[in-house]
């Protein structure tokens, strides 16, 4: 049995440039029981989570999209760390299609990529192995109309049209939307919805309450902060007893 530790602990390392088309960040909790009735709220990224329950058990998984809020697992972790893939990950990293995880995901060999529950008790090792690993699962060719898909969304906080996109992609709105769904599970619209809510998440931390992006009005902000995160964003920016952990992130600034 492990010896219980009341302090909630967290770090984030963002990726190597090198990697930065497949892997967003690496992140660790120690002790994410510590938040009572924490909520996850999506993000747009791919998980891989491997975590040590306090009776010493080892668990890899995946984790899809998320599409709603979800409240934290209520098992009793010492350690969780995590891989946030960007979505390019899923076809040319993970090899697989995560559409089938959608507010879900599943177990993972408990060997996967090498990994042991060992790999739990240094944070800066297990970023180094990680990137190794996934440096070494980059195919030497990578369709460039979906690199450039996901970096203009990114830059754009989601806020593109699909028309547009398309043709400067060369590549048809309704190819694309194929492959969103075939891969994640939902379509470019919903994705950018998502992204544009994590972008907005700021603004919200810092106490603006009114939107910043193009939303269409206060009261569509306000449906698409409730659809998203559960809450309004007033609620949202009290985050009251720290839920919401996607805060974390702007508390270690």
């Amino acid at each position: 049995m492990i010896p219980p530790d009341d302090n909630l602990q967290f770090r984030l390392v963002e990726a190597d440039q090198a990697i930065s088309d497949f892997v967003y960040c690496f992140s660790a909790f120690h002790n994410l029981v510590a938040i009572e009735e924490g909520i996850i709220i999506p993000n747009g990224k791919i998980d891989l989570v491997l975590s040590l329950n306090d009776e010493g058990q080892f668990h890899i998984s995946l984790l899809g999209l998320e599409t709603e809020p979800k409240m934290t697992p209520k098992q009793t972790f010492t350690k969780f760390f995590s891989i946030s893939f960007e979505p390019l990950a899923v076809e040319y990293i993970l090899r697989t299609e995560v559409a089938g995880l959608l507010n879900s995901g599943k177990k993972m060999p408990d060997n996967f990529w090498g990994f042991t529950a060992e790999d739990l008790f240094d944070f800066e090792a297990f970023c180094l192995k990680a990137s190794r690993v996934i440096t070494s699962l980059i195919p030497n060719e990578v369709d460039q109309r979906k690199q450039l898909l996901f970096a203009e969304l990114r830059m754009a906080n989601g806020e593109v049209k699909v028309g547009e996109i398309a043709e400067k992609l060369g590549w048809s709105s309704r190819q694309i939307n194929q492959y969103f769904n075939r891969f994640l599970g939902v379509s470019l619209k919903t994705y950018c919805r998502i992204l544009r809510f994590q972008s907005s998440l700021r603004h919200i931390w810092e106490g603006e309450l009114y939107p910043q992006l193009s939303y269409t009005d206060q009261s569509h902000f306000i449906k698409e902060v409730k659809k998203l995160s559960g809450v309004s964003p007033k609620e949202l920016s009290r985050n009251e007893n720290s839920r919401f952990l996607q805060f974390l992130v702007y508390d270690k600034e």
